[in-house]
């Protein structure tokens, strides 16, 4: 297992952190993603490690933004 933790800006609620989880778990191989919304934190974990490029793809397709790392 593999476990990457990214910065996601331009979250304010609940129902934001919600639409990363789902975007972001729909990457292949990807098994948990959790959101700590007050720092934009999102924990990706994973069979193998996951391209940042697909995740960027994911959190902008949910309407966000991957803060550069």
């Amino acid at each position: 297992m593999t476990e990457t933790t990214y910065t996601v800006t331009g979250m304010s609620c609940d129902h934001c952190a919600q639409s990363v989880t789902e975007e972001v778990g729909e990457i292949a191989g990807v098994s948990d993603v959790a959101v700590e919304l007050a720092s934009g934190a999102v924990t990706v974990t994973s069979s193998e490690p996951v391209k940042e490029a697909d995740v960027r793809s994911a959190v902008e397709e949910a309407g966000y933004t991957l803060a550069a790392r």
